[in-house]
Order: C-alpha cells, then sequence, then structure tokens
C-alpha cells in the first residue's frame, strides 16, 4: 500500500484538519467534532440540506456543502456510515427555524443512523424530511438500489429550490423529482485500498473489468475483457434507457464521472462517446457533467449518470451558480 498518509487509523481526521485549515472562511465543524462538517456561512429562515456517508469518495459527500448546495455533512471513517449523533449535532448547527432535509445514499447504516437522528430532532422541535438516493440500475430492484453519482442531481435541485427559500416540503419535492428522473450505471478496471485494511478490497486481472461494481467493491452484474470507450457508452446506456426510457426529442442532463483513478482525458472520451449514442438515439442533451463527483478511493473506472429534464423549473435548479470549497458552477 502506497498513501501519503501518517497513520491509516487517523486517515479521516488528518483529511479534515487539512480541509478546515485550507477553507477556514467556508466550512467549519461543529459540538468540537471535525466529523460534523458544516459551511461557515448559513442562511436565515432558509431549509438547511445536511447528507452524509463514509470518507472515500470526495468531492461526495462533505465536497457540496456551499453556497446554493449543501449545509453540512456527517462524515463517517472511510466507507463507513457517520453516527446518529454527529448528524443530529450538525441539524443543530445549521437548522434555522425553516427545517432540515435529509438527502443521503441507500445504504443499511446510514438509514439507520439518519432516522435515528430525525427523532433525536423531534424531540427538539426541528422539522425533518427525508429523500434517500438510489440511482445505480444494476445493483437491483429500485428499492434496494445503491445511491452513487447521481445523488449530485439531488443536491443540485433540492439546493436550489432552498436557496430560493421554498418550504421543507418543497425542497423534499425538488430533491424526488431529480432522483425519480435519475438513473446511474458504473464500471471499474481496478479495486481500491482502504488505509485501515492496507490490501485491495476486490481483484480484477490484468485485462479484467467488472461492469455494476458499486463504489464500496460491491459485486456487479459481470467480469470480464476490457471494452472500449464506445462500447462501454453503449452498453451503459442501453441499460439506462431501458430501465428509465427518454423519447426522441426529450432532454437529458449527462454526467461522467470518475472514480479516483481515471484520467480526465479518458472521461471525456467517454463523454464523447455518450453523446454520439444520445444523438443516435434522438435524445437531445440540455448539459453535460464530466469529472470527479462520486470517487472510490483510487479505484479506477467511470460511471454514466443521465438526469432527464422534467421540466424548465429543473433546468433552471441545474443552471444555478454553486460553489463550494471543491466543486464550482458559474
Amino acid at each position: 500500500m502506497k498513501k501519503i498518509m501518517n497513520a491509516a487509523e487517523n486517515y479521516t481526521d488528518d483529511m479534515l484538519k487539512g480541509i478546515y485549515s485550507a477553507h477556514p472562511k467556508a466550512v467549519k465543524y461543529a459540538a468540537d467534532d471535525l466529523r460534523c462538517f458544516c459551511t461557515a456561512n448559513k442562511k436565515e429562515g432558509k431549509v438547511a440540506i445536511i447528507t452524509g456517508g463514509g470518507t472515500g469518495h470526495l468531492p461526495l459527500f462533505l465536497g457540496y456543502v456551499g453556497e446554493n448546495l449543501l449545509d453540512g455533512c456527517a462524515v463517517g471513517s472511510v466507507f463507513q456510515s457517520p453516527s446518529a449523533e454527529q448528524i443530529f449535532n450538525i441539524c443543530q448547527e445549521v437548522n434555522t427555524g425553516a427545517g432540515v432535509l435529509f438527502i443521503y445514499g441507500n445504504y443499511t447504516g446510514d438509514i439507520m443512523n439518519f432516522d435515528m437522528a430525525a427523532e433525536m430532532c423531534d424531540m427538539e422541535d426541528i422539522p425533518t424530511a427525508t429523500s434517500i438516493g438510489a440511482d445505480d440500475v444494476n445493483s437491483g430492484a429500485p428499492e434496494v438500489r445503491r445511491g452513487v453519482a447521481g445523488i449530485f442531481f439531488m443536491y443540485k435541485c433540492a439546493g436550489a429550490k432552498a436557496a430560493q427559500m421554498g418550504t421543507l416540503d418543497e425542497v423534499k419535492a425538488a430533491a424526488e423529482k431529480a432522483k425519480e428522473n435519475t438513473r446511474t450505471v458504473g464500471f471499474a478496471l481496478t479495486p481500491c485500498i482502504i488505509p485501515e485494511v492496507g490490501k485491495p478490497n476486490f481483484t480484477l486481472e490484468e485485462n479484467e473489468m467488472a461492469m455494476g461494481m458499486g463504489i464500496h467493491g460491491e459485486p456487479g452484474i459481470w467480469n470480464g475483457p476490457i471494452k472500449t470507450a464506445k462500447e462501454l457508452a453503449e452498453e451503459s446506456l442501453d441499460t439506462l434507457l431501458k430501465d428509465m426510457p427518454v423519447a426522441e426529442g426529450e432532454e437529458v442532463a449527462v454526467l461522467v464521472n470518475g472514480l479516483g483513478a481515471t484520467s480526465i482525458e479518458e472521461l471525456y472520451i467517454l463523454s464523447g462517446n455518450v453523446s454520439e449514442y444520445l444523438a443516435k438515439k434522438g435524445v437531445k442533451i440540455y448539459r453535460t457533467f464530466v469529472g470527479e463527483y462520486a470517487t472510490s478511493m483510487e479505484m479506477a473506472g467511470a460511471s454514466i449518470s443521465i438526469c432527464k429534464m422534467a421540466d424548465d423549473e429543473m433546468k433552471a435548479w441545474l443552471d444555478m451558480p454553486v460553489a463550494t470549497p471543491f466543486y464550482t458552477q458559474k
């Protein structure tokens, strides 16, 4: 294992110390707990949006805390859920009276701890609502699907509606609109190494890849020879469009996401093939996002998400400028 770190057991906290020291005007922590990651610029009267999840996925999750996006993030250890107490402490810090929306991925530990935090908030008369990302088509039936890179669209839509001073119900509805219209397919070329484990979390042969591999190393739907970018784009989009049909002439937003060790050049090759295949299908692209939006440590690979543009309001939400230490959109 080769990583730039001190002690493996301090990996998450050392990373957080570095972020706070680099961006003191943008973010801070609450309750004297480094893992209670909050905006340093909360807006009075606005619905607060909180996410959470394990370390290892930057910029997901904490990387979206900032202007016109999220207000807080509970940070777990690498690939581990944060605690209910940490989530609750963030709620107390960022709530300004309009309530709190929880947006997070469909993972058992996260669900349990966010539900417990909601109960704690209820005891303190802090209204909460929940929207759970579940966009990973190859991970199973809709009710069990993992939340992966497509959660970005939920953040964007909910964050924009909150910035427009929408009510808690309206902000949740914006997140749900994005959720209902978003699907993702991902694939891995290499495994990654969890610092405290010190070895790869699965194995792939030299010329082998995994279609549908999860961001924590969960099994995919097939392992086999590496395919071309064109083949990967077409297989992924066929899967996405079968699960969520998009009619000829309809518009989508596209997210081509790197998993941590894939060059931006490769992502743009893939993005070009995605655009070509959608054009053949008669599907229009409203806008495309290319880069690292939800990673898995140093895993090589990518994911493709499409978000169907339900209406002009949704387009305006995606177009709203945002600014965080990790992600800026003008």
